[in-house]
């Protein structure tokens, strides 16, 4: 079946926002972009359930920018909210808003969250006074401002969550119904989430109106990954840390006849930051070039270590699952689950840190005997084994790989656990210009959005008129 490809200027975004994507090269939609931009600038609420790295920020943010752009919303008003997670999401969101809006005249946009100095926190208020066109925030800093009356919700227009689950998953559930008290009913609202638990559909069905559910499958990891884990008892997983450390290979390069792999470009994952901390001083005590990123830390300190990262002034990261979202680095060599993540969906996100922009890549995952059955529901998923490495010299005899039950004894009276298994700026183009650099043989089959493929044969567009200003009061009338 051939793949059918949207382009961005086949969609209903308007010239300015597509002039930014042709500056930065971007010319054929994601499933996600597809699936949502324009149902968005029609005005529908989205439900959209989608994995990390597959275009969500673009999906919500180009079409909310091109109506924006657009114009008949309230000036000097916060016409947008942004809702992350995390700081880094935050920032990373931020950045997106520059380059997509780099055409846009009047549309400004804040980020806000907690960690800062009193300078950051003083420009934090006076873009919520004056009324930044786009607010990017974590859910507590945006309601400390609440709480101190900082900023005015009740023109906004558009309210986006982005990975939501994640945000329940953190203890935002409140905070986020709080925030939605103070928003009009006719706000659209757009949430995104990598998952779809049950509280997930409860909170769509608390803030969304008759949404458009777009659902994108979990992609499978990128095949360039080598696979691989160690299978032991949770006392074990230290010592075959240290070992892959400073023996710099792992043992299925070594059964290939390949050169030892440099442990540079690292991230190891664990859950808890408490062991996280534990893992980086272990670490650094076998004189491993290596930091930490956990949320005790400020914002100042995550900065300095991301910097640190990216710039290869550090080789391993040790981090909690803050950087498994959201944070795009393109060479990362090898990931290492220090746990087994509880979600399918998580280890995804995790090892695809590495094997991006066409590089290869190594993910390893150290496996407690009562893990087994985490491990085996993400082998189901994969719809493969994933190989099992032989325990490094000196660490022990492993366990056997079969889900044990409570009363079942692991080798040397270990318990065995006690859960079953249950299965650059330029000028502006003009469209005949983009329309060029396609290629001739490109099919013009659009059944999904039912569009016709030549903007310019379009003969409706959008309208807000300065009285309605609101999404869900948009009709679309003739030119």
């Amino acid at each position: 079946m051939e793949e059918n490809i949207i382009y961005f200027d086949e969609t209903l975004l308007n010239d300015n926002v597509l002039d930014a994507l042709y500056d930065m090269h971007f010319d054929k939609c994601t499933p996600i972009q597809a699936a949502c931009i324009d149902p968005i600038i029609e005005g529908h609420d989205i439900m959209g359930v989608a994995q990390t790295g597959t275009g969500k920020t673009a999906a919500y943010l180009l079409p909310v920018l091109s109506c924006l752009d657009d114009g008949g919303f309230p000036e000097d008003s916060i016409n947008c909210l942004v809702m992350a997670p995390t700081r880094e999401l935050a920032q990373q969101i931020d950045q997106a808003m520059q380059g997509f809006g780099y055409y846009l005249n009047g549309i400004s946009s804040a980020a806000v969250y907690g960690g800062n100095d009193g300078n950051r926190y003083d420009q934090e208020l006076a873009a919520l006074r004056k009324g930044a066109s786009v607010i990017i925030a974590t859910p507590g800093r945006l309601i400390s401002h609440m709480q101190m009356g900082n900023l005015d919700l009740s023109k906004l227009s558009f309210f986006i969550l982005d990975e939501a689950d994640r945000m329940l998953d953190m203890g935002f559930s409140e905070d986020i119904l709080t925030i939605a008290k103070g928003i009009p009913d006719s706000c659209q609202t757009i949430m995104f989430s990598a998952t779809m638990p049950d509280k997930i559909e409860q909170l769509a069905n608390t803030l969304l109106k008759n949404p458009v559910n777009v659902k994108i499958a979990v992609s499978k990891p990128a095949e360039k990954i080598q696979q691989s884990a160690f299978v032991c008892y949770a006392p074990q997983k230290m010592r075959i840390l240290k070992s892959i450390f400073k023996n710099g290979f792992v043992p299925e390069r070594a059964a290939a006849d390949e050169p030892p792999m440099k442990l540079e470009r690292v991230i190891i994952f664990s859950g808890k930051k408490q062991r996280v901390k534990e893992i980086s001083r272990s670490l650094k005590q076998m004189h491993v070039n290596c930091g930490e990123m956990h949320s005790d830390l400020s914002q100042a300190e995550r900065d300095d270590m991301m910097y640190k990262f990216k710039s290869g002034e550090i080789d391993v990261l040790v981090a909690t699952d803050i950087v498994a979202r959201g944070i795009d680095i393109d060479d990362i060599v090898m990931v290492i689950n220090y746990d087994v993540p509880h979600d399918v969906e998580d280890y995804v996100h995790r090892i695809g840190r590495t094997a991006r922009a066409e590089r290869d890549g190594v993910a390893i995952t150290l496996v407690a005997d009562d893990e087994i059955w985490l491990f085996k529901k993400i082998e189901e998923f994969l719809e493969r084994e994933i190989l099992k490495n032989p325990m490094p010299d000196g660490v022990g005899e492993a366990p056997e790989y079969k889900i044990v039950r409570r009363s079942d004894a692991g080798h040397n009276g270990r318990s065995s656990g006690n859960r079953e298994y249950k299965g650059g700026r330029g000028r502006k183009h003009s469209r005949s210009k983009r329309e060029g650099k396609r290629k001739e043989d490109k099919k013009h089959n659009y059944t999904n959005h039912n569009k016709k493929s030549n903007r310019n044969d379009r003969e409706t567009k959008r309208v807000r008129s300065q009285k309605e200003g609101l999404p869900h009061n948009s009709e679309r009338k003739a030119d």
